[in-house]
């Protein structure tokens, strides 16, 4: 197989996704929403029912996040602006980094994501709920 020029692998995207995050931990994203930054959870729902959902975050499955977010765009959400703080998180804190950097695309210059994802979040006993 021959690679295009100018392709990158997953971990190369990936990695230049993360170089223009500040990423933030579960700590610090709780404590970000505590200030006013928006939880933006982008799993599917099998996944959220599976694993659970942090409480108070905004479902935004991921495959209308842009949509959802551009300030410009007729599908927006009432919330979106500019210099909203956003931190995405996903299950793992993967697919959350490609989406925290489309949104950075967008403009939404305070856009992050989580390290470790939801995981991680539950990992460090932060609240989850669950469904019965």
């Amino acid at each position: 197989m021959t690679t295009p020029a100018g392709a990158q692998t997953i971990d190369e995207v990936l990695s230049g996704a993360r170089g223009r995050l500040s990423r933030l931990t579960p700590r610090q994203a709780q404590q970000a929403a505590a200030d006013g930054a928006v939880l933006v959870d982008i799993r599917p729902q099998a996944q959220r029912l599976a694993e659970g959902e942090i409480p108070g975050a905004l479902v935004v499955e991921r495959n209308v996040l842009e949509w959802r977010f551009d300030p410009l765009s007729a599908a927006r959400l009432p919330a979106a602006d500019y210099d909203l703080r956003i931190v995405v998180f996903c299950s793992e804190g993967y697919t959350s980094s490609l989406a925290a950097a489309s949104l950075l695309d967008l403009g939404l210059h305070l856009a992050t994501d989580m390290v470790g994802g939801f995981r991680a979040w539950q990992a460090a006993g932060l609240p989850v709920s669950t469904h019965s």
